[in-house]
């Protein structure tokens, strides 16, 4: 199954990112730490020019912390700019961010402005909403919450500029659309959900076994992912005339692991980036 999610409102809003571009002085980009190369946009690269750009890893809570210090290694070594955080453990971050850019705002005619960017569900409102001590963007568990861009005061001299969630017309490594999907990064009515918790299993089998057995009281791996699912919805009761109900056992197979029910979990590894990645990332 090819896989792709680019609603009409994405488009608009990537037209909007480019023209507000150019009013801002830094840009403040949110990944998700489960999966920081698939759920950085390769759109904006080419879109930020030389902007200074802090990557932020959040959801560190539910990714795997072996990995995550690879990551932040990975990015140091590309003179990236990065911190691991979580989207609810926030108070003393808004300092943090201000004086990373504190250096930049002397050559810059206050106020300085950092937009927010991110793929959807990466947690960009919530961490928004967190920074401010305020309810000011909307939060949900599905993907592409907001809508719009807003402008949001963070300190006395810096604006926060929050703007949609937004993915890209086509995305190339299906790999990194399988992962976005099993993260929920991807609408659920975009993807057939049996597909995805297929290549979860096998991804789980081979990377995290002991979760996946320990959390369904599995008596073996030593099946096809099909077979599996299926046991794993006959235990869950995903039952229906004729055998089990593979919908049913995808999405409550998928659920546990967004809502880290099998436990701190990683989708990919700096030794997973395409080689031409890594080679432009060295470049830039």
């Amino acid at each position: 199954m090819l896989i792709g999610w680019y609603p009409g409102h994405m488009n608009k809003a990537r037209k909007e990112i480019i023209h507000a571009l150019k009013k801002v002085h830094a840009i403040l980009e949110v990944v998700d730490a489960r999966l920081p190369y698939s759920s950085e946009n390769p759109l904006l690269r080419e879109l930020t020019g030389d902007k200074p750009v802090l990557k932020l890893l959040n959801k560190t809570d539910l990714a795997d912390p072996g990995l995550t210090s690879q990551w932040l290694s990975y990015f140091a070594k590309n003179n990236v700019s990065a911190m691991a955080i979580t989207s609810n453990s926030q108070t003393s971050l808004s300092k943090t961010i201000t004086r990373h850019f504190r250096s930049l705002q002397k050559a810059a005619k206050p106020p300085f402005k950092v937009m927010v960017v991110g793929i959807p569900n990466a947690g960009k409102s919530t961490l928004i909403n967190n920074l401010t001590n305020r309810k000011i963007a909307k939060t949900g568990n599905e993907p592409a919450i907001t809508k719009g861009q807003q402008e949001i005061k963070l300190d006395e001299d810096f604006l926060l500029v929050d703007t949609p969630g937004i993915l890209w017309p086509k995305i190339e490594d299906q790999d990194s659309a399988y992962r976005l999907a099993v993260t929920g990064a991807i609408k659920n009515t975009a993807i057939v959900m049996e597909d995805i918790a297929l290549y979860a299993i096998a991804f789980l089998k081979t990377n995290y076994p002991e979760n996946l057995q320990d959390r369904y009281t599995l008596d073996t791996l030593d099946e096809e992912p099909i077979a599996l699912l299926e046991e794993i919805g006959a235990k869950r009761g995903c039952l229906r005339k004729g055998g089990v109900d593979h919908n049913k056992a995808a999405v409550i197979l998928l659920n546990d692991i967004r809502s880290q029910k099998l436990g701190q979990i990683t989708l990919e590894s700096p030794t997973e980036i395409p080689k031409s990645d890594n080679e432009n990332s060295e470049q830039d």
